[in-house]
């Protein structure tokens, strides 16, 4: 650090010097002699690879990694503090709880990344000094800076983003949930499909950007600038349709599930579609089979185990719903989202109706970003014109599924050579 404080040259690292690097780290993590941890501090890495590289802890203090290739890298509690990361590939890479205070990001591709707890906040870098201690090699904080970067469909969850700049940065479908984005400069940023529900916008400057879908819900917006900012189809914490307080949802659910599980000898079928029904919290369990809910929404409700057998759900709003088990046989979701939900082990498969008649669920064009599907059943499912990027499908039955013309972009679990494309 000394070195570079009084020259203000990094010195520059070939491949083969930083793949040597890489393996002692590597021998460090898999608990092999000869292991030492990855310290690139200081030093000018710029268009290296790092692709697939496990450098959890490591350290890239002030370092330039301008056009660096991490592509699926592990850099979870990595250090980059005051790094240069122009125009870096990040995309899929594990950043969780990494620290990127006063980094430089512009430009730099993070689409798909997990950087849950990671810090983005300002920072100063220090050096040592012997007769003043600790001083500062800048004289004003660096902002950390994402001005122009793609993090789309990124896990920002509980990230330290307190006046980051990321003018016309890509958010498109990222996660920002209890993300703290004070003061933050997001002027004309992509920031459609994005989950901010419990995000602080305090004093940010959201001018002239895209919101539209967002889920605003337990968003604080207090002196945020939203000016020419396109708010269509966002979910705030507003009703939306029929509002809870008008019609007895909790008595109707209850009912319809009563006259399901009766054969219709006690309670009686209800119609939810447009209904708001987020005041409900849960439904876990339910059976409302052929329940018809178009364009209802149920964002983040439990829904675990829930029969929805044949139910008519095209165009309801099921993002962040814990769908776990659920039976969806046979149901309708033409149109609906989904993105960010649970169906792990959910039933998406045929629904009999006759010994020569079944009917299968209908997915066509839902959207379902960043969903998991591990280990579901989706056995003859239709899903034309999906959009399941970055989806989990590990596990997941998929025997005669049709996804032809479906968005697949960083999707796993999708080798399974019985889908159809049509």
């Amino acid at each position: 650090m000394s070195a570079f404080a009084t020259s203000g040259t990094p010195r520059k690292l070939s491949q083969e010097e930083a793949d040597a690097i890489c393996a002692k780290h590597d021998r460090l993590w898999t608990a092999r002699p000869g292991g030492a941890r990855a310290v690139f501090s200081w030093m000018d890495l710029s268009e290296l690879n790092f692709r697939g590289r496990n450098l959890s802890d490591a350290d890239f203090t002030g370092a330039i990694l301008s056009g660096c290739k991490f592509t699926g890298a592990r850099l979870d509690h990595a250090v980059f503090f005051g790094a240069d990361l122009q125009g870096a590939d990040m995309s899929e890479c594990s950043m969780r709880r990494s620290d990127l205070r006063g980094a430089c990001l512009r430009g730099a591709d993070l689409t798909g990344s997990d950087l849950f707890e990671a810090d983005l906040r300002e920072g100063s870098i220090a050096a040592v000094d012997k007769g003043r201690g600790l001083r500062l090699l800048e004289h004003a904080p660096r902002v950390a800076e994402a001005q122009g970067a793609t993090l789309a469909g990124a896990n920002l969850e509980r990230s330290k983003m307190a006046g980051i700049v990321a003018v016309r940065a890509d958010f498109t479908d990222a996660i920002l949930k209890d993300a703290k984005l004070v003061r933050a400069n997001l002027k004309q940023a992509s920031m459609s499909g994005c989950n901010l529900a419990g995000a602080d916008l305090s004093g940010a400057d959201l001018s002239g950007a895209d919101l539209s879908g967002a889920v605003l819900v337990g968003t604080t917006i207090y002196a945020c600038n939203i000016s020419g900012a396109s708010m269509e189809g966002a979910l705030t914490d507003s009703p939306l349709g029929q509002d809870v307080h008008d019609l007895p949802y909790a008595e109707m659910i209850s009912a319809h599930a009563q006259w399901c599980e009766t054969g219709g000898q006690e309670g009686r079928p209800s119609t939810f579609d447009g209904a708001d029904l987020r005041a409900l919290k849960s439904i876990k369990g339910f059976n409302l089979t052929a329940l018809s809910a178009k364009g209802a929404v149920f964002y983040g409700l439990d829904m675990e185990g829930v029969q929805l057998q044949g139910a008519h759900l095209e165009g309801a709003d099921l993002r962040a719903c814990n769908l776990r088990r659920a039976d969806l046989r046979g149901a309708r979701l033409m149109g609906a989202k989904m993105s960010g939900s649970d169906l792990r082990e959910a039933l998406l498969g045929p629904l009999m109706i006759s010994a020569d008649r079944v009917l299968p669920a209908d997915l066509t064009r839902l959207v379902a970003k960043g969903t998991d599907f591990s280990n579901a059943d989706m056995r003859q499912a239709i899903m034309m014109f999906a959009d399941v990027s970055r989806s989990n499908f590990t596990g997941a039955i998929l025997k005669h599924a049709d996804m032809t013309g479906a968005h697949r972009q960083g999707a796993k679990g999708l080798s399974e050579p019985t889908i159809s494309d049509g």
